[in-house]
């Protein structure tokens, strides 16, 4: 896809963003750690190698936003603008996000770490976690049906409190859905 414009580092550097939409934009090596992105949007964007960590994104508009290599620590993406919301990520740091009550359906984490995550209420219906590390994830209430968590690693899901119909899983990763019994699982 061309971009209408790209932002590096050296672009921003000591300047903020200059306006609140950016359409068919990329933006490489950026450092928004911590600012004000409030009411921006962010329409058919690219973010490489960016640093986004605890960024304020209070009805910020993510429309078909594509994350690569990028550190979202942090992020509050449950207080973005619901609609139209389409994001995706590869090889992504999203350790602490919040995605509460998003629907997300079909996005795709590819290589990412999701440490500490909050997916509660998500719709992640046919989502993929393609060698992901999930450790300490919260899926409550979560809708993963469809999705597929085959390389996904470190999940812990409950099939009681979430729906995950149709969800793709593997060995030895699957004993994720059963910890809460505190069984001992050997698998030869």
């Amino acid at each position: 896809m061309p971009y209408r414009e790209t932002f590096d580092a050296a672009a921003l550097a000591g300047a903020p963003l200059t306006r609140d939409e950016y359409e068919e934009c990329s933006f490489r090596g950026c450092d928004l750690s911590g600012k004000d992105l409030s009411n921006y949007r962010f329409i058919d964007c690219a973010f490489d190698q960016c640093n986004l960590s605890n960024a304020h994104l209070a009805k910020t508009v993510f429309s078909n936003a594509v994350f690569s290599e990028c550190k979202l620590l942090g992020l509050r993406f449950s207080d973005c603008s619901p609609f139209g919301i389409s994001l995706s990520f590869t090889g992504c740091k999203l350790d602490h996000a919040s995605f509460f009550n998003l629907k997300i359906p079909g996005t795709v984490f590819r290589n990412c770490d999701l440490r500490e995550a909050d997916l509660t209420g998500c719709d992640l219906t046919g989502a993929t976690f393609a060698e992901c590390d999930l450790t300490g994830v919260t899926f409550d209430n979560t809708n993963i049906s469809r999705a597929d968590l085959r390389t996904a690693q470190n999940y812990i899901v409950d099939p009681e409190q979430n729906r995950i119909t149709k969800a793709k899983f593997s060995v030895p990763a699957v004993a994720g859905l059963l910890a809460k019994y505190n069984i001992e699982i050997d698998i030869h």
